[in-house]
């Protein structure tokens, strides 16, 4: 299995231009929010409560995954993350640097909920210190399953 970190890696924030990188990288989750590409391009047209970040690979502008997550007053929901390859240090990167973002931005917590099932997503936000402090019964669809919340508290 080839190891995408050592690949040249960037971390910006997204554009109009990646909307079909990001359909395409949602696309092939099963776990992934799916949004319609008119709430993507909706989000780079007016929302200034909302960050989206791409991390590519910068030896060949490939986005390899993205992350948007909106402000609540100070209180930062995680409502997608998707990255080509689980298991590979992708999310652990960006997801990182988002956190760097939303303290630098002041945020006093952050928060996400995650299907019961997604182990690797579970596994990555246990490592960033997110703690686990709910469930949420029945909360996805096709196929059902219980949502587990986690959030991770800056202040």
């Amino acid at each position: 299995m080839r190891n995408l970190e050592v690949r040249p890696l960037l971390i910006r924030p997204a554009t109009s231009v990646d909307i079909p990188a990001i359909k395409t990288l949602e696309q092939h989750s099963a776990t992934a929010a799916h949004w319609k590409p008119e709430q993507y391009e909706h989000l780079f047209r007016t929302s200034s409560q909302r960050t989206v970040l791409v991390i590519e690979d910068s030896s060949n502008q490939r986005v390899e995954g993205f992350l948007v997550a909106r402000d609540s007053g100070g209180e930062w929901e995680i409502e997608n993350i998707v990255v080509s390859h689980q298991r590979h240090g992708l999310g652990t990167h960006l997801l990182s640097e988002f956190l760097n973002h939303a303290r630098r931005r002041g945020a006093a917590a952050i928060f996400l909920e995650v299907r019961e099932s997604n182990l690797a997503a579970r596994a990555l936000y246990q490592k960033l210190r997110f703690e686990k402090n709910g469930r949420r019964k029945s909360y996805y669809r096709d196929p059902e399953e219980d949502a587990i919340l986690y959030r991770l508290q800056f202040t």
